[in-house]
């Protein structure tokens, strides 16, 4: 292979006993401890002039045995760092390091990190222990853990297809929208380049029905044998929940999301998959689906710049959606066009989160989302928004009564919590479904929220762990905080489609006292839009018979609290993007609010701007 014959000229003579591809990385084996300890200068003039990741190891023959790497770190690292476990992967020469404070395992600038990678001869990788235990963080972790030869000879295949020449198959960049087109829902889109086919986010319909829930894959253009790679852009089911399909259906190539996005996926994923058992005959997929997900995926950090095939490459950027949401930059054919989908974004502040990033170099193809791209959908200015918030659910306590929340699991609720914290509130916060778990994985990536939440954290200050907040984990701890009036319920499902906050509703809705607060956006066909155009009767299911309840509580709706950036902040996005595109592809929206929101892009910014619908192709270059 020409690129390992380059890279070989890069390193010293004898110093390269083997070189092995996994995924995107090059790793490059040696025998001589001397080299290993002192090629910082090599290894940075090698990634400089290949531009691909590249990371030296030891040849495990040559590492010191468990039992002295294990008091080689306690002695090296202190015992602030709080060090949970330490296991080894001597298949890789890595050993992971899992700590409560990861930071004084790397010590200032990194001192400490470098210090123990020449003393214990291993290559150590850091994982952060949650603050509050997560099932999921630590049943992904073992099961990579155990997965171990499975992962490598995967990864070695990935690199293989990655960096073996591959030759032109298209004249033509395009993409093929198979869903979330001119809709809000299954946000799934075809890139195809002249080497390539790849899948940006492959999610459901949540409130869709038959052939409206999942992507629009029995077309001529899409062959899941012919897909190099997917990318999700955050762990919304709306972008990923249609992925465990692809595996259980014959897909076995990689899927690229971030560290954070992994775990929410596979929480919501398999919590779908309890919905569909109770609501449908068939379920899409099952939990196989979703393991197979996970052991397939490549998780990346924000700003990581990684080849994913043999003519892309793959950049993520913050969001600031939800944990670890990622604006998603593709370099294709070494410069040839560049495309950034950006969507679903916030560009705007928020106590989890900063903005999304607009730093990119180069950008020709903008493609973005207008779920609030119509003249109507300004959001208020924030203080204002919290002030209303606070006001409603103030003057329920006031009255003896419930505030009832639906939420999603992952963003709102956690905005949510953080809210009613910096405004000193003092009645109790129950929380239902899965927000405690998600909570979980929150405290297990810090790094990933805004800079003012990480000074919190680290200062002691963490609003997920503040004792205002109890877990409804049962049956009896939902009657319990029936009874702990005045109080407030924060439970999924957050567009009133199923899960916990169904059996909250039946209990509080006949009374005025109470509240219904919307804290997010309400899908056209779901229970919450339907309340919101003025429903007050609403059918349940009950013992196989439909009930019917009367809605007799204050039903408020608080805009401003979306993790989706407003019409001015769609437009605040495009104008401060360090590089102007040359064509803006808007989806994600209703249709009259994709169409309206490209014509004032065209408008405002002088772009080419168009509003698709899906299965339409647009030629790229």
């Amino acid at each position: 292979m020409e690129l390992l014959e380059k890279l070989k000229d890069l390193f010293p003579k004898n110093t390269i006993s083997k070189v092995e591809l996994e995924g995107c990385e090059i790793v490059v084996y040696t025998r001589n401890l001397e080299f290993f300890k002192n090629s910082e200068e090599t290894i940075r003039n090698a990634v400089t002039t290949l531009k691909k990741r590249i990371e030296l190891r030891i040849e495990k023959d040559l590492l010191p045995s468990e039992t002295e790497v294990q008091q080689k770190i306690n002695e090296l690292i202190p015992a602030e760092a709080e060090i949970t476990k330490i296991y080894f992967e001597p298949e890789r020469s890595v050993v992971i390091i899992a700590s409560k404070k990861p930071g004084l395992v790397i010590g200032k600038g990194g001192e400490t990190f470098r210090k123990l990678k020449k003393e214990i001869l291993w290559s150590p990788k850091i994982e952060r222990v949650p603050s509050l235990k997560s099932e999921i963080v630590e049943s992904i972790r073992k099961m990579m853990h155990s997965e171990l030869k499975f992962r490598k000879k995967f990864l070695n295949k990935v690199g293989e297809k990655i960096f073996l020449s591959k030759p032109i198959e298209r004249n033509w960049i395009r993409i093929i929208g198979l869903g979330g087109f001119s809709q809000v829902g299954r946000s799934c889109l075809l890139l195809e380049t002249p080497k390539s086919k790849v899948l940006l986010d492959c999610g459901i319909n949540v409130g869709g029905k038959n052939n409206e829930v999942y992507p629009i894959l029995n077309t001529k253009e899409f062959d899941l044998n012919e897909i190099d790679a997917v990318i999700i852009s955050h762990a919304h089911l709306d972008h990923c929940g249609f992925l465990p399909y692809l595996y259980e259906h014959g897909y076995d190539g990689p899927t690229y999301m971030t560290v954070p996005t992994l775990d929410l996926f596979a929480l919501l994923a398999l919590d779908y998959i309890d919905v569909m058992q109770k609501s449908v005959n068939f379920p899409l997929y099952t939990a196989k689906g979703v393991k197979e997900a996970i052991k397939h995926t490549i998780s990346l950090e924000y700003g990581e710049v990684s080849d994913i095939t043999n003519d892309i490459r793959l950049t993520f950027q913050n969001a600031g959606h939800i944990l670890g949401s990622a604006l998603i930059h593709l370099n294709i054919g070494e410069g040839l066009h560049n495309i950034l989908y950006a969507l679903d974004q916030k560009f705007g502040k928020t106590y989890l989160l900063d903005p999304a990033f607009i730093d990119f170099q180069r950008v020709e193809t903008l493609i973005i989302e207008a779920t609030y791209g119509s003249k109507k959908d300004v959001m208020p200015p924030r203080h204002e928004v919290e002030k209303q918030f606070m006001q409603i659910v103030n003057e329920t306590m006031q009255r003896n009564g419930i505030v009832l929340i639906p939420s999603f699991s992952v963003e709102r609720a956690q905005e949510v919590m953080a809210i009613l914290v910096e405004n000193n509130f003092d009645y109790p916060v129950f929380l239902d479904g899965m927000i405690w778990d998600a909570n979980g994985i929150f405290s297990a990536y810090p790094e990933y929220l805004s800079k003012s939440m990480q000074r919190k954290i680290f200062k002691g200050e963490d609003p997920f762990l503040n004792p205002l907040f109890k877990r409804i984990a049962s049956k009896q701890d939902r009657e319990k905080a029936w009874e702990s009036r005045p109080c407030v319920i924060i439970s999924t499902s957050g567009m009133l489609m199923g899960g916990p906050v169904l059996e909250h509703l039946k209990k509080l809705a006949e009374d005025e006292n109470n509240t219904l607060i919307f804290v997010g956006y309400q899908a056209e066909g779901t229970m919450g839009r339907r309340i919101q155009k003025g429903w007050r009767e609403i059918p349940f299911e009950e013992n196989g018979k439909t009930i019917t309840l009367n809605l007799k509580m204050r039903v408020e709706t608080v805009e401003g609290l979306s993790g989706h950036s407003d019409r001015r902040q769609l437009l605040a996005f495009i104008g401060k993007l360090k590089a102007k595109p040359n064509k803006v592809i808007v989806m994600h929206g209703e249709s009259k609010k994709v169409q309206e929101f490209s014509k004032t892009v065209e408008r405002v910014f002088r772009i080419e701007s168009v509003a698709p619908k899906n299965l339409e192709a647009i030629r790229l270059k």
